[in-house]
């Protein structure tokens, strides 16, 4: 209870109202009530102490004993036998040291009268659900919501139990009959169970048969209508539509009148009960009664409501938790993790059961055009049709954003029946909207793995679903197990083999066709593995855009051109021309023109001998944004080259717009042009379209003379291939440079 985590404001709210509320300090000082307080951190001790040590409860004052461990806790309570109160962090030495000291107190000391409530730093940890449910504990606390006010509440309310507890010790059968009750119902799982456990154990405690309802409470609800959580023998029908409806007098009133009073209320023909509540309600039930109780067995109900009200508040918050975990709050739906439970439960019978996630189609556009409201009520429309339209032997989740799944038998899920369900437009807010899903599937009694493995699978059909047409579907085959699984082997090894420097540039010669003269070369990335294999690019290169890792390749390529390009000019050839290819992803990423420029500065390459070449694909796709960028790296100095022209479906008006300098006509068109039935006819288009734009034109994987000689003739300045020269390494492509050097000299 660190004053830090109280706001300045709350803090003084807090200390008129105790003021008010706190009776008068002890003048008598009678026999005090012991309080143990079991805490690692001595704040926790001063600031307790500070707060209730000037206190009476009951007409006695409080002592307190001060331990810093579990450890110390057990010695203390072995010798000390009239502590009242344990104050108990739940972490210290252990994250659990807390619970083991209960497990301790209740089984091995046997110690049922003193009071425990429980305390934590830690928000984010809860006591196991065992140890709440199989132990006595008074209350349990975060040590930021033990304000002055509450904590004297807790502290009051535990020893006053502790009281009524050694004050029925004539009653031992009585008391028995408390704790087993306690016991039972913590044992149960649901409000429910709980609920109507306690009314039937009230009843037992009363001698009486069971006849009465329990109500959640929740603050100004009275005068609408009570959530009736249980109701047993005649008293049920007051609860109409599981509501107790509001009213001046009969079970409302008393409740009422418990719930104000915030105490037990007996009656000659009926009791009140209250329970207070911290999940956002109190709790509170109305009993009828035949006889009036005597002070014994009203004795028993108090010790039973005060021990009880902290585990009905703990299995309702533990229930909205399990809902929480297990289940979309949107939807209602089964989420994730309960569908891998019953994947998981579908493998383990060997069920003929298939898996099949249901992907809605450009969804994320109609959110992001009519609002997230939109998005959602669209969601919750989806679930609502299938839910209503499936066969009810399928088990339905929401396990993403707008992935739904099937889970059940094979017969009961085809893929076409699916889609049927999406032919109708679904009417949100008004308004007709037609969408359509992609399925993906895989057959359990085909796959072998768990659950996740399951999900993954058909995960991975989907995406191969939606890459061949959306509103299709697609079943998992071991292939694309095995394809997935290479790529990401794949991927690893890229990474690593880069970190250790396996990947190198090798350098393809570019001749002027005229006078057959160095004119540059293509920098061309490769990648030689520790031992020696090469993968080739067409398998890594879509590997690297795919997992990102393209970037700082990249631009590494970028680094290691530039400083080759200065490398060569060193050495004499100042006219050489260094041409790098760009990856589409590295292209679009927004730091790409700083990148250019931090390669340019830092090995001080002149830009005008620098020429980048982009796909045709790339050139084509949002042509606008393209121009934009283009045009800042001109203004850089470095020229652009179109790579693989003809292969893609090129505008002609945009290409006018485009900032490019160079075409490059792709090998196959230059292959053509000695094959006498196809002839020469795109390669000439190229030349002839590069000469009226007033572009230069490359022509690359020129392999023997006949391809040279055409490619001159038509007016081709540029080539490259293996009939010049194949990609050499850095040293070996200034030995060519020399030799081509002396060859024309000769």
């Amino acid at each position: 209870m660190p004053a830090s985590n109280t706001p300045q404001g709350a803090a003084q709210d807090d200390d008129l109202v105790f003021a008010d509320e706190t009776p008068a300090i002890a003048s008598d000082g009678g026999h005090a009530w012991r309080v143990l307080i079991v805490d690692d951190d001595a704040d926790v001790h001063s600031t307790t102490t500070f707060a209730l040590g000037s206190l009476e409860m009951h007409g006695r004052p409080l002592a307190f004993l001060h331990v810093y461990s579990a450890a110390e806790a057990k010695a203390v309570l072995e010798r000390e036998h009239d502590i009242a109160v344990i104050l108990l962090d739940v972490v210290m030495e252990a994250p659990d040291a807390g619970l083991h000291l209960v497990r301790h107190v209740r089984d091995t000391l046997g110690r049922h009268d003193v009071r425990i409530i429980l305390r934590t730093g830690q928000p984010g940890y809860a006591p196991e659900m065992d140890a709440i449910r199989g132990y006595d504990i008074n209350d349990y606390r975060t040590k930021s919501e033990l304000t002055r006010t509450k904590l004297y509440t807790s502290v009051a309310a535990a020893i006053r139990a502790y009281e009524q507890i050694h004050a029925l010790e004539d009653s031992r059968t009585g008391l028995a009959e408390v704790v087993r009750a306690n016991t039972e119902l913590m044992a149960l799982h649901s409000v429910g169970e709980m609920t109507l456990g306690i009314l039937r154990e009230v009843a037992a405690l009363a001698g009486q048969l069971a006849d009465g309802l329990l109500c959640a409470c929740p603050p100004g609800a009275a005068s609408v209508a009570w959530h009736v959580l249980a109701s047993c023998g005649p008293s049920a029908e007051l609860a109409r539509d599981g509501m107790l409806a509001a009213g001046a007098d009969g079970p409302t009133a008393a409740l009422a009148q418990a719930l104000a009073e915030r105490r037990n209320l007996y009656h000659d023909d009926h009791l009140a009960l209250y329970f207070p509540g911290k999940a956002h309600a109190d709790f509170a039930a109305w009993v009828r009664l035949t006889r009036p109780l005597d002070d014994m067995r009203r004795g028993l109900v108090d010790v039973f409501t005060s021990s009880i009200a902290v585990g009905l508040d703990n299995v309702a918050l533990m229930t909205d938790l399990h809902r929480a975990a297990f289940y979309d709050p949107l939807t209602g739906l089964p989420n994730r993790t309960r569908l891998v439970e019953l994947v998981d439960d579908s493998l383990q019978a060997g069920a003929d059961a298939t898996l099949c996630l249901v992907d809605i189609d450009q969804f994320s556009e109609t959110n992001d055009a009519l609002g997230h409201q939109f998005g959602d009520a669209l969601l919750v429309a989806v679930a609502q049709r299938l839910r209503a339209r499936l066969d009810a032997g399928l088990a339905l989740a929401r396990i993403g954003g707008d992935i739904f799944s099937l889970l059940g038998q094979a017969d009961l899920i085809d893929p076409a029946a699916m889609q049927d369900l999406f032919a109708a437009p679904f009417s949100i807010e008004g308004q007709d909207v037609q969408v359509s899903a992609t399925l993906g599937l895989v057959r359990l009694v085909e796959h072998d793995g768990n659950a996740g493995d399951a999900l993954k699978d058909a995960d991975i059909a989907l995406k191969r679903a939606k890459s061949q047409r959306r509103g299709g579907h697609f079943y998992f085959s071991r292939g694309m197990g095995v394809e997935i699984r290479e790529r990401v082997r794949l991927m690893h090894a890229l990474r690593t083999g880069f970190a250790r420097g396996e990947l190198f540039l090798a350098y393809q010669p570019q001749v002027e066709l005229a006078a057959r003269r160095a004119y540059g070369a293509e920098a061309l990335l490769r990648w030689r593995t520790e031992d020696g294999r090469f993968v080739p690019p067409d398998r890594f290169i879509p590997i690297a855009e795919y997992s990102g890792l393209i970037i700082d390749i990249g631009a590494w390529v970028l680094r290691e051109a530039c400083a080759e390009l200065v490398r060569v000019r060193a050495a004499g050839y100042l006219d050489f021309t260094m041409s790098i290819n760009v990856s589409q992803v590295q292209f679009r990423h927004p730091h790409f023109i700083d990148m250019l420029r931090q390669a340019l500065d830092d090995t001080g390459a002149p830009p005008e001998r620098v020429e980048l070449e982009i796909t045709e694909s790339m050139a084509m796709e949002e042509p606008d944004l393209l121009i934009e960028r283009l045009a800042e790296i001109k203004r850089t100095g470095v020229s652009i080259a179109i790579d693989d022209f003809g292969t893609g479906f090129s505008s002609l008006s945009y290409l006018q717009r485009l900032c490019v300098d160079r075409l490059k006509i792709d090998r196959t068109f230059v292959t053509e042009i000695t094959d006498a039935a196809r002839g020469s006819s795109i390669a000439e288009m190229v030349i002839e379209l590069g000469r009226n734009l007033g572009l230069s034109i490359i022509a690359e994987g020129v392999e023997d003379e006949r391809q040279a000689q055409i490619l001159q003739t038509l007016g081709c300045p540029l080539a490259q291939g293996y009939l010049f020269a194949r990609p050499l390494a850095p040293s070996a492509l200034i030995e060519w440079l020399a030799s081509d050097a002396r060859t024309r000299a000769a």
